[in-house]
């Protein structure tokens, strides 16, 4: 039960993420305006953990030896936004002060996820 529940919220964040990333980086839906002055490398880094998200998710459902290695690489890739992020904001960027709690939510999220598949799944 608890493998069905964790698949699923790879699922589901990580095509909310696809989804989301996707419709800023190629404007659908006017995504753009209503973000607000959004961090391109955050945004596309974001988009590309989604597909992470998913790939790992199959590779827990389909029992391949490899499924931890795309969270681990969502999460190296979180750590570069976040050196991103920062570089845009001492270089007076304009930003959202939701991507900043955004980006906090998405890089613990994803280490909580790695910690739990790490302690349930690896036994």
């Amino acid at each position: 039960m608890i493998k069905k529940i964790y698949i699923a919220l790879l699922i589901i964040f990580g095509l909310m993420t696809v989804i989301i990333g996707g419709s800023v980086i190629f404007d659908l839906f006017g995504m753009r305006a209503k973000e607000g002055n959004f961090v391109p490398i955050v945004v596309h880094i974001n988009f590309i953990c989604g597909f992470l998200y998913l790939l790992s998710a199959y590779a827990i459902n389909t029992k391949k030896s490899w499924t931890l290695k795309p969270l681990a690489m969502a999460l190296v890739l979180l750590i570069l936004a976040w050196i991103g992020l920062w570089h845009h904001i001492e270089e007076n960027g304009l930003y959202e002060q939701k991507t900043i709690y955004a980006m906090a939510f998405r890089t613990i999220l994803t280490l909580t996820l790695i910690l739990t598949f790490t302690k349930i799944f690896k036994k």
